[in-house]
Formats: C-alpha cells, sequence, structure tokens
C-alpha cells in the first residue's frame, strides 16, 4: 500500500483494433477521471480505418500522460498481444483494462482503488459493469440498459480459486474487462495474457490464472458502460457461428492449463469435466438443462 498522501499510478491498456467510431470516447472518459494519476497506453492492433491516427494525435495531446503503441510493422495480433505490450510499456502500482469501445464513469479509477488499497491480500478486484444498449441515443435500445447481478458476495477478499468455478459453469457472470483492476506485480507474474487467445476468451483465460494465483474481491457500484453493438468481438462471433467453437478450444485451454499447474481442486476438476463434455456435445448440453429446467418448474 503506498505512503498515506500518495496517490497511486494506474497504467490503463487500450487494444485498439477499427475502432474510429468510439475511441475518442473511450480516451475522454479515462482523462475525465476523479483519480488523476493515470497513463494511458493506446496499443494500436493494425488498425485500416485511422483509428491509429487517433490514438496519435491523443499522444501528441496528452504526452505526459497518454503514449501511442503498436506492434512491429503494424501488423494484427490480436487482444492478448496487444494487452501484454502494453504491460510491457506500463509503469503503475496497478494496471486497468478498457477497451475501445467502453466507457468508464469519472470515479471509476477512484472506487476500484480504494477497494485493492483497502484489501492488499487481493491481487485483483472488478466490479459490475451496465450492459450498454443506450450509447445510440434510442429510447428503445435505453430501455435495455441494465447492469446483471455478480451473484458473489461484495466487497469481501474471496481466496483462490475465486468465482472461478461459477465463471466456468456460467452460473454467475464472469467480469466485463473494463471493470478490472489487477496489481500490476500480481499481472506479471501470471504472464499476462495468453497470445493463444487473440480474441474470444482471451479474458477468461486470463481470469483463471488470476484466480489460481491470488485472491480477488468484487466491489459493488456499476462504474464501467460495456457498449452492446453488432461489431463487437462477442457479437461478431455469434454471428458467424464461431462462439461454440471457441468456447470448446478454451474449455480444451483449461483443462490443459490445470494439469500443467498442478492443480487439484476437486470441484474445479469437476466443474471442467462437465464444461468440457457440454462443449464437445452442445445439443446433448442443451436437452440436459432443459430438462433440468422442467423437472425444477422452470416450464
Amino acid at each position: 500500500m503506498p505512503p498515506a498522501g500518495e496517490l497511486s499510478l494506474v497504467s490503463v491498456i487500450t487494444p485498439v483494433l477499427n475502432a474510429v467510431r468510439f475511441l475518442d470516447e473511450a480516451v475522454a472518459s479515462v482523462r475525465e477521471q476523479s483519480h488523476s494519476r493515470w497513463e494511458l497506453l493506446l496499443v494500436d492492433d493494425g488498425s485500416t480505418d485511422g483509428s491509429a491516427a487517433i490514438a496519435e494525435r491523443w499522444a501528441a495531446l496528452d504526452p505526459d500522460r497518454i503514449r501511442s503503441l503498436a506492434h512491429p510493422g503494424r501488423v494484427s495480433r490480436g487482444s492478448s498481444a496487444s494487452r501484454n505490450l502494453g504491460l510491457r510499456h506500463a509503469s503503475g502500482r496497478y494496471v486497468a483494462l478498457l477497451d475501445a469501445d467502453d466507457v468508464w464513469l469519472p470515479t471509476h479509477l477512484a472506487e476500484q482503488l480504494a477497494l485493492l488499497e483497502h484489501h492488499p491480500e487481493a491481487g485483483f478486484g472488478y466490479g459490475p459493469t451496465m450492459e450498454w444498449y443506450g450509447w445510440t441515443g434510442d429510447a428503445a435500445d435505453a430501455s435495455r440498459d441494465h447492469v446483471p447481478d455478480l451473484r458473489v458476495p461484495r466487497e469481501r477478499v474471496l481466496p483462490q480459486p475465486g468465482p472461478l468455478i461459477d465463471w466456468i459453469r456460467r452460473s454467475a457472470p464472469s467480469p466485463c474487462t473494463c471493470s478490472v483492476l489487477v496489481r500490476r506485480d500480481v499481472m506479471e507474474a501470471v504472464g499476462g495474457f495468453e497470445p493463444a487467445f487473440p480474441g474470444m476468451y482471451d479474458d477468461q483465460a486470463f481470469y483463471t490464472k488470476l484466480c489460481l494465483a491470488t485472491p480477488v474481491i468484487a466491489g459493488a457500484s456499476a462504474t464501467s458502460r460495456y457498449r452492446r453493438h453488432p461489431d463487437s468481438c462477442y457479437s461478431r462471433a455469434k454471428a458467424s457461428g464461431r462462439a461454440t467453437q471457441d468456447r470448446r478450444l478454451f474449455i480444451d485451454w483449461l483443462d490443459a492449463y490445470l494439469v500443467e499447474h498442478g492443480v487439484t481442486d476437486p470441484a474445479l476438476l469437476q466443474a471442467v469435466r462437465h464444461e468440457r463434455r457440454a462443449a464437445r456435445h452442445p445439443a446433448i448440453a442443451r436437452a440436459a438443462e432443459w430438462l433440468a429446467r422442467w423437472r425444477g418448474g422452470d416450464r
């Protein structure tokens, strides 16, 4: 914990891929934070729509706090590699994650920092996030805005593996990346993000590594907004039909990771076995879930 009166520096990492519609708003939400000690690392991932120029403009306007980074040759290497590039350039005690199409409320960093600095045993904090449809300005879209229940105790440190089993079983929602704050030394110790996941499940693999390595804590306030739109990574995966395949790849990686690291938690291993069967036989899994709901009276 920093000395009294000293504000911790937070490194904010934002991967940027063809986000010209939203990037200015994301950057503005960082600059409007009530916590003033931050640096913003905008990592271009091979954008072709002018996003890189926007990032460079912001870096020129606020050079003491904003940097524009890119992979060699300005190639696209995916979100995990982009966040890891940002991590290599980070100098803060903490690392916050903000995708280029999401935004924070002005108190986000202050509240997330207070949570972790009051609970130094936790290496990883997150909070509820608004599912934000109303960014369009349409009243019908705004009526769909909501904050999902995290289904975990709030402001209570959860020892390893924390909520990981519920996230794997999808009985509790995993964090949106825009709600996450991690101690940098913990993030470096687990090796950052997994480059094998350039898009879908990049966050899930990262959370797995964190939950096995450090206690986690969830905050009470929804200070971040996850923008729902058809060009997001999640929306594209669902539309293309890749979501089931991506899920199977993640579960196979998870199974191998637990074996490699000698994890023996029986409840965790059972959850992974269950999800592996479901990922390999999705039709059977859906039928079993329907039957369980029917037997429970949810008809």
